[in-house]
């Protein structure tokens, strides 16, 4: 349960009725379950602009990524599990199985550098996720000289700005003790895990 009750769809003025009824629709197009809303929005509501603004990013962040679906999943997933978010453990592990992430790679997501079911960049693309997730950031000049031999600038802008919006979402979650909402039930979930060392630091 969270430490506040969000605003109920009772409660709701108009405005935020429909966000919520359009919201479990993006919701049930991205992950297949129809009619649940993430417990985030509800909380969100307390203040309307903020949600507002919030839900016009997220639309911009999802809008014609450049980078491979997988490795954006990927990205969002590692950072998630290292910040203690239990509903972004839950919807990142969905969504990382909807974008071809196997449940071995989502198992052995915590010791991504030593399993075999990564592969070059992947493990790329989960260092920088770990170097911006630790506080301070820990982004070395060797790592993103690494990631330029695979990206274009505008793919690593995208790659660290989804990063940085997990962040956002986890740290926001968690604070506010907010838990799953059943998107992995009985399938393959990444672990919880501590903030890790970044490589090379």
């Amino acid at each position: 349960m969270s430490r506040i009750e969000g605003v109920s769809r009772q409660k709701a003025n108009p405005l935020i009725r429909v966000i919520y009824g359009l919201v479990s629709r993006e919701l049930g197009k991205m992950t297949g379950k129809k009619g649940r809303l993430t417990g985030d929005i509800p909380i969100r509501a307390h203040r309307p602009r903020l949600l507002i603004g919030y839900l016009r990013f997220e639309k911009a962040i999802a809008t014609k990524p450049r980078v491979e679906e997988r490795l954006r999943a990927l990205a969002v997933l590692k950072s998630a599990v290292m910040q203690g978010c239990e509903m972004c453990q839950d919807i990142g592990s969905h969504e990382a199985r909807t974008a071809g992430i196997s449940d071995e790679q989502v198992l052995d997501l915590y010791r991504y550098r030593e399993s075999e079911h990564f592969d070059e960049i992947e493990r790329l693309v989960c260092d920088l996720a770990v170097g911006m997730t630790v506080t301070p950031v820990q982004v070395n000049d060797e790592l993103f000289a690494e990631l330029q031999q695979h990206f274009d600038d505008g793919q690593l802008v995208e790659l660290v700005n989804l990063i940085a919006v997990e962040n956002l979402r986890s740290r926001f979650n968690a604070t506010f003790a907010i838990g799953s909402t059943g998107f992995s039930e009985g399938m393959a979930c990444a672990r919880m895990e501590p903030a890790a060392v970044p490589v090379g630091a």
